[in-house]
């Protein structure tokens, strides 16, 4: 049996776009789309009423959401296989729970009731940094949604760090047909040579070629596995944060790893995934690292 995507649905605008980019998505690398609705309904009701007409009005709602959405998700691609479900639980939790039996995850940027200045909602910020599966959060212009840019973009951390970013990206690739610019950023000491320009360039140069080899490194058996995709490897000067929210303004994905540490709780994204979720102007892929 193929394991699903699963997409997350609150009834809002967001939401919806998530909606839409996953069914793309799923239509894509040809598996099913399964719709997540969190709701306490059955919590704060003591569960359905065993007698008389009368419903939870959260209960309808609930199953209003689920069925708009999967309605939209059919009419969009009639060729995705689409199931949706309301789970008795807050959103994080069943999108956690749901995303233990799904290849991805994929969020809107902003849920329903949040405050519209937020940069991130708090759902896809706790999904992104707690989930056992890739976690997409949708956000972005319109065009950056739809690919308009056929470019994929990974940021690659330390080698010690493992491949797993690196092949999610290029299994994106290759399922959209595209290149991927693997980003590797490196930076100078600000005190390394600050007297000797010369000597400064030499160690510049030494950083750049060292960013070079550590992408090879990283990407190496990845590539492998990927042929047909055309990987261009870009070591650039800069914090990472930085040059990848840059670097995503003309992308249709941007991918980065995260860490999962056994014992540890709370949010494991690191510096530069909370970044990038926060700032991306492009939808971004979050691929949790075992270490």
């Amino acid at each position: 049996m193929e394991t699903p995507m699963v997409v997350g649905v609150d009834g809002s605008d967001s939401s919806l776009d998530a909606v839409d980019w996953a069914v793309d998505e799923a239509a894509r690398h040809g598996v099913p789309l399964r719709l997540v609705y969190g709701s306490l309904w059955e919590r704060y009701e003591g569960g359905r009423p065993s007698f008389g007409t009368d419903r939870p009005a959260d209960e309808i709602m609930a199953e209003h959401i689920i069925a708009s959405g999967a309605e939209r998700a059919r009419l969009r691609d009639p060729g995705v296989k689409v199931s949706g479900e309301v789970l008795p639980e807050d959103a994080v939790s069943a999108l956690l729970r749901a995303g233990q039996e799904a290849s991805a995850l994929i969020t809107g940027s902003r849920g329903r009731g949040e405050l519209t200045g937020r940069l991130l909602g708090s759902v896809g910020l706790a999904v992104a940094g707690r989930a056992e599966c890739p976690v997409i959060v949708v956000r972005g212009p319109e065009r950056n949604r739809r690919g308009a840019f056929g470019r994929v973009v990974v940021g690659v951390g330390d080698p010690a760090e493992g491949s797993g970013a690196a092949g999610f990206a290029l299994r994106e690739a290759e399922a959209r047909g595209c290149a991927l610019e693997a980003v590797r950023a490196w930076r100078c000491a600000a005190h390394e040579h600050a007297d000797h320009p010369l000597l400064a360039d030499d160690a510049a140069r030494v950083h750049a070629e060292q960013a070079s080899a550590e992408l090879t490194d990283v990407l190496r058996e990845a590539v492998r596995d990927h042929p047909r995709v055309e990987v261009r490897r870009v070591p650039v000067e800069g914090p990472a944060h930085k040059v990848l929210v840059e670097m995503s303004a003309d992308a249709d994905l941007l991918v980065v790893g995260a860490p999962r540490r056994q014992g540890r709780f709370g949010l494991q994204l690191g510096r530069v995934a909370h970044a990038l979720l926060h700032h991306s102007h492009c939808p971004v892929a979050v691929v949790p690292r075992r270490g």
